[in-house]
């Protein structure tokens, strides 16, 4: 069987020497002399199985993490490396001659296929997949404990003083605490770094920056202007954001803790990385009680478990057009944290093996947030199974902010008015106090997220150009979050510090300008399908749950996978080529007019460290 050919290959890379195993699947296939399409179909093939155990490995490792798991883990991404490194080797043969464009891109998506290229050294390889699983594991088992064993918080419970407590010494305590927890993933991360680039360079591209840049079908100097466009297209909506909250803050905490015409302080957003700020709602609400949902509420009193806020999820998709998730996702996915070890409860979607095995991980309690998440990951789920039959490397979102985009249309499509339909709301009338609230508690989602979502790889960009060096990590990252968040470290920070390692994707190896792409594209994508669906009447009150137009021509998208330059299949639901905020901006359109009313007369904007 198969699984047991992947089992022995597995086996056999977890030697200490590979001398006495039989070559990896590129190495030992070339006997004949092959075309360029026999190739690209021969690494589709293989890849599948490769994948498939790099998946697995990955999976039994994010939700049982233990010594054991994490060497397995380390080494099917050390045999996925190896695989990836040969067939790029191999692909060389190939590059001066004229291929089919199916062929051309699939080469092209070899090169792009893993986030940190291993170097040819085996030495080197092995080394890059142990520091990758190791900074892992030490983010998903990191605890502060500040006086002894029994008074260790995961990040679970610190989050959740970031999000509930009022109280500033409380706040800053518990932001301080989880940020000093990353400061041992320093050092493997500067390693990470020079093993990435090596890797990188290897492949042909400046650095791991310029390789992830350049996997948006531009070249990768033309990507960063084309995220600094997008970037002045919102910074507007998010200045006037930022300068009214940081007002409400005023009235909370005291001048003295937010002074005017400064940053914010980073712990007071209600969030741990203050990418997102929903939680201090009601500190600055528009217009108190009105059109208030509480979502939560209702999904406790109605006894919502993991199970069924899944199902709810499942049954928006199932009402577009998209088939009943496989038995096997609700059998194998963790829907709930354990009791019994440590998972990584950070909320991911998994292919397992290129087919049918679909599932997602995350630790689900009955909160709005949490609904909102499952339909995000879900998203990615229905986005495996609707590009299951392209070939290996197709196999993705047209470009990585498709993939994150998908879920969160679906989210706005989560309207007072679905969530009445579904019990979950009381009936709600529409007026302009009901709207203005309502755009408020989005925005401090979708809005307050766009500069973190931009400066994140930016960041990293200048760390991987070396633009950036070991001794001043911490440093460049306060200034960037400064100059894009306005927002400021609660307490003293040093280069003994590591606090972007605080954050998973950062050593989870997770590039992040899809989620800052996928904030802008959803609302692109959400215009088009309510537009398709001939909804008439203000942006914000569309849903198309039901829809069987726009969930034909959602599929259709969907099925594309990444096929052909992202572009073109965003002419197919958009009918524009390029990615525009202009959809974001339109929906909107009533909170930043109301925005701008109240701020007159207030100092906005802020003076960033220099």
């Amino acid at each position: 069987m198969k699984v047991n050919v992947i089992l022995a290959s597995a086996i056999c890379a977890a030697l200490l020497s590979a001398a006495g195993c039989s070559k990896t699947p590129v190495e030992g296939a070339n006997k004949h002399k092959e075309t360029a399409d026999e190739f690209a179909a021969r690494i589709n093939n293989e890849m599948k199985d490769v994948g498939k155990e790099l998946a697995t490995a990955g999976f039994a490792y994010a939700t049982f993490i233990n010594p054991d798991t994490e060497f397995l883990n380390a080494k099917a991404n050390e045999r996925y490396l190896a695989y990836v490194g040969n067939a790029v080797e191999e692909s060389k043969a190939f590059q001066n001659q004229q291929l089919t464009p199916a062929t051309a891109r699939t080469i092209e998506l070899l090169k792009l296929s893993v986030s940190a290229p291993a170097p040819k050294d085996p030495a080197k390889r092995t080394e890059l997949a142990g520091i990758t699983s190791k900074m892992e594991g030490m983010y998903g088992a990191a605890k502060y404990c500040p006086n002894g064993p029994d008074s260790c918080k995961d990040q679970g419970q610190l989050t959740d003083v970031l999000a509930t407590s009022r109280n500033y010494d409380e706040l800053t305590e518990a932001w301080t605490g989880w940020h000093s927890t990353a400061r041992p993933i320093r050092k493997e991360y500067v390693r990470f770094v020079e093993l990435a680039n090596e890797g990188a360079r290897e492949m042909g591209f400046a650095d791991l920056g310029a390789m992830w840049r350049s996997n948006y079908d531009m070249p990768a100097d033309d990507f960063t202007r084309e995220a600094s466009r997008l970037w002045q297209q919102v910074s507007p909506l998010y200045n006037e954001l930022h300068c009214y909250v940081r007002g409400k803050l005023q009235k909370t905490y005291g001048t003295e803790h937010v002074p005017s015409g400064k940053p914010i302080p980073a712990q007071l957003l209600g969030n741990m990385w203050a990418q997102q700020w929903a939680e201090i709602y009601p500190l600055v609400e528009p217009y108190p009680g009105v059109s208030d949902l509480n979502v939560t509420s209702a999904l406790v009193k109605q006894k919502y478990d993991p199970v069924k806020i899944t199902q709810s999820a499942e049954n928006f998709y199932v009402s577009l057009g998209f088939p009943k998730l496989p038995q096997t996702f609700w059998e194998r996915s963790l829907l709930q944290q354990p009791r019994d070890r440590d998972v990584q409860c950070h909320a991911s979607a998994w292919q397992m093996d290129s087919a049918d095995d679909v599932r997602i991980k995350q630790c689900i309690e009955p909160t709005q947030e949490h609904l909102m998440t499952v339909y995000h990951e879900l998203g990615h789920v229905y986005y495996y199974l609707s590009y299951k039959d392209q070939p290996y490397l197709f196999q993705s979102g047209a470009n990585d902010g498709f993939h994150e985009a998908i879920g969160d249309t679906v989210n706005l499509s989560m309207t007072p008015a679905y969530l009445h339909s579904i019990g979950l709301a009381g009936p709600t009338k529409q007026s302009r106090e009901a709207t203005i609230n309502q755009q408020m508690k989005m925005a401090l989602d979708k809005i307050a997220f766009l500069p973190f979502g931009k400066l994140i790889d930016e960041w990293r960009w200048k760390v991987f150009s070396g633009e950036v060096k070991p001794e001043n990590y911490n440093a460049a990252w306060w200034q960037l979050r400064e100059q894009y968040q306005g927002v400021a470290a609660p307490v003293p920070r040093s280069e003994e510090d590591f606090d972007p390692g605080a954050k998973y994707h950062i050593p989870g190896n997770t590039p992040y300008t899809r989620y800052f792409l996928s904030f802008i594209l959803q609302f692109q994508f959400h215009k088009a399908l309510c537009d398709a669906a001939g909804f008439k009447g203000p942006l914000s009150e569309c849903s198309v749950y039901g829809n069987e137009e726009a969930g034909r021509r959602f599929r259709k998208m969907l099925a594309l996978g990444q096929s052909q330059p992202w572009p073109d299949t965003l002419e197919k639901l958009t009918g524009t080529r390029s990615i525009d905020a202009a959809a974001i901006t339109e929906y909107f359109g009533p909170l930043l007019a109301w925005l701008e009313e109240q701020n007159k007369g207030q100092t906005c904007g802020w003076q960033a460290a220099q």
